[in-house]
C-alpha cells in the first residue's frame, strides 16, 4: 500500500556521499568489494528490487565507466516492458554507497543565491516558478549537506530536500537513493526494537510495516505460521512501525504496540499479530476500546496500556522508525531489508525463501 506523497510537481530532490573510495563504516573496515558491487548483474538486481520491475520486463545494464564528475561512475541502464523501450543514464559513487537516477550539475558558488539559480538551470525552470532552499545542515551521508527545498508553481507545491557537498561543488536532482546493501544495514537502527530470533543470526529481516495495511497482516502471519517454523534461529526479524498518513487508526495501533513493547518484550509480537487479526473490527471511533481489548487478551497491563497510549509516550519511537524508513527511500508497506537487500510489498512465498537463502549463502561466504 503506498502513502500520499507529492501534490503535482515531478521533481524529486536528493543527494550521496561523494568520498573517494571509502570503504569503511563507523571506522570499521568494511572488506567490500567495490568492483563487485559495480557489475552490471548487481545494478540489474538492484533496479528490479528497488523499482518492483518483475521478471516478464527485460532490464539490461552497460558496464560501468567513469563519469565527467570526478568521484561518480555512471552506466546505461534499459528497461524493455515487450512496448517500449527506455535507456536511463545512472550514476553510482566511486565508493558504491549512493544510486542516483537523476542530474549532477556543477556548482558555480556557495550562496544559496547560487544553488537557486544553479537548479534553476538544471531543471529549466521558468523564471515564475519559486524556489526556495532552507538552512544547510548534516545528512546522514558523509560529507554531504541537506536542505528543505520548496519549488512553487501557481497553487502546486513540491516539498523535499536539496544535497550538495560539503564543499558546495556538486548537487544532484534526481532519485537518489542507498545502493550498497552493508551501507543500508549500517542505516538501519537494530538496537533495543521489537525482534524474534538471535542478535548473531546469519540473517537479519527488517520489516517496515503498517498496522491497518492488509498486506502487512498477510505477510505477518506468514511469518508467524510459515517461514518462522521453517527457519527457526537461523534468522532475526526486527519490526519497524511505519503508519502511513492517509489511514486513519494506523499511527494509534503503533503507539500501542511500540507501549506493549516498552511494557512487557516478551508480549509485543502476540500483541501485534492480535491487531492485524482484528483490522476489519478496528476504526477511527473504537480505536483506544479495541486495542485495550486486544491489550488484555494478550495478557498486558490495562492500566498501563491506556496510560502510555493517551500520553503517546512510544510515538517518538515510531517518528524516528519513520525517519529511518524515509532515508531508506521507503514509500510503501510492507517494506523488507533481507541483510539490506530491499523487498518491496508481499513477496511469493518461494521467492521470499530464495532471497533468504541467497543471504544466507553470501553470510557464510564472507566469513
Amino acid at each position: 500500500m503506498k502513502s500520499a506523497i507529492g501534490v503535482g510537481l515531478t521533481i524529486v530532490f536528493g543527494g550521496c556521499t561523494l568520498a573517494l573510495g571509502v570503504t569503511q563504516l563507523n571506522g570499521k573496515a568494511t572488506g567490500v568489494n567495490v568492483a563487485e558491487q559495480l557489475a552490471p548483474s548487481r545494478i540489474v538486481q538492484y533496479m528490479r528490487d528497488r523499482f518492483e520491475l518483475p521478471d516478464t520486463v527485460k532490464v539490461d545494464a552497460e558496464p560501468i565507466r567513469p563519469s565527467e564528475y570526478p568521484r561518480f561512475y555512471q552506466t546505461v541502464v534499459s528497461v524493455d516492458d515487450g512496448k517500449q523501450k527506455r535507456a536511463s543514464t545512472v550514476y553510482i559513487s566511486s565508493d558504491a554507497r549512493c544510486f542516483v537516477g537523476g542530474a549532477i550539475f556543477v556548482l558555480h558558488g556557495a550562496t544559496n543565491a547560487e544553488v537557486v539559480r544553479c537548479v534553476r538551470d538544471a531543471t529549466k525552470l521558468p523564471a515564475s516558478t519559486e524556489i526556495t532552499v532552507g538552512t544547510f545542515a548534516d545528512s546522514v551521508f558523509p560529507d554531504i549537506l541537506k536542505a528543505p527545498l520548496t519549488v512553487r508553481s501557481g497553487s502546486k507545491a513540491q516539498a523535499g530536500e536539496l544535497f550538495v557537498t560539503r564543499d558546495r561543488q556538486l548537487g544532484i536532482l534526481g532519485v537518489v537513493l542507498p545502493y550498497r546493501r552493508d551501507f543500508v544495514e549500517h542505516l538501519i537502527d537494530t538496537r533495543n526494537q521489537p525482534s524474534v530470533g538471535p542478535a548473531d543470526a546469519r540473517v537479519t529481516i527488517v520489516e517496515y510495516a503498517d498496522l491497518e495495511c492488509p498486506g502487512c497482516a498477510a505477510f505477518h502471519k506468514f511469518l508467524e505460521t510459515e517461514f518462522l517454523p521453517k527457519y527457526g534461529n537461523q534468522v532475526r526479524i526486527v519490526f519497524k512501525e511505519y503508519p502511513l498518513t492517509f489511514h486513519t487508526w494506523s499511527t494509534v495501533g503503533a503507539v500501542a504496540n511500540q507501549c506493549a513493547y516498552q511494557a512487557d518484550p516478551a508480549k509485543y509480537l502476540n500483541y501485534r499479530s492480535l491487531i492485524f487479526g482484528a483490522q476489519d473490527s478496528i476504526n477511527a471511533e473504537n480505536v483506544r476500546d479495541r486495542l485495550l481489548s486486544l491489550g488484555d487478551k494478550d495478557g498486558l497491563d490495562k492500566v498501563t496500556l491506556a496510560a502510555c497510549l493517551d500520553a503517546k509516550a512510544s510515538l517518538p519511537r515510531i517518528e524516528a522508525s519513520v525517519r529511518e524508513a524515509q532515508t531508506l527511500g521507503v514509500n510503501k508497506t510492507p517494506t523488507i531489508f533481507v541483510n539490506g537487500r530491499i523487498i518491496i510489498g508481499v513477496p511469493a512465498a518461494a521467492d521470499f525463501y530464495k532471497i533468504v537463502d541467497e543471504a544466507m549463502a553470501a553470510s557464510d561466504k564472507s566469513h
